[in-house]
């Protein structure tokens, strides 16, 4: 067997890099707010969080909140032709108006 190059976050540094003007410390808000279960949500990691963090794959993938798990939230995505279930912080999490 070969042995696994690399962690999950290998040749991301372009994908997760956020631009200049958004740096620093990120707002409470982004950490506390609620989205009720059936909502529409944009995947959108920031980097600096590494909690509630999801597989680099589903960056920028839309998906649709199923429920809640402990502090984090159930999103359903399709990935090719299957239905996947994600668990993900909040902080990740962008509302998408429907």
């Amino acid at each position: 067997m070969v042995k696994r190059v690399g962690s999950s976050r290998r040749k991301s540094r372009q994908l997760f890099s956020v631009p200049k003007k958004l740096k620093g410390k990120l707002p409470v808000s982004r950490f506390v707010k609620k989205i009720a279960a059936g909502g529409h949500v944009q995947l959108d990691l920031q980097p600096s969080v590494n909690k509630g963090a999801y597989f680099r794959r589903f960056h920028g993938r839309t998906g649709v909140v199923v429920g809640m798990q402990g502090s984090c939230y159930k999103v359903r995505i399709r990935d090719g032709g299957k239905e996947k279930t994600l668990l993900i912080g909040s902080v990740h999490l962008n509302l998408v108006r429907k």
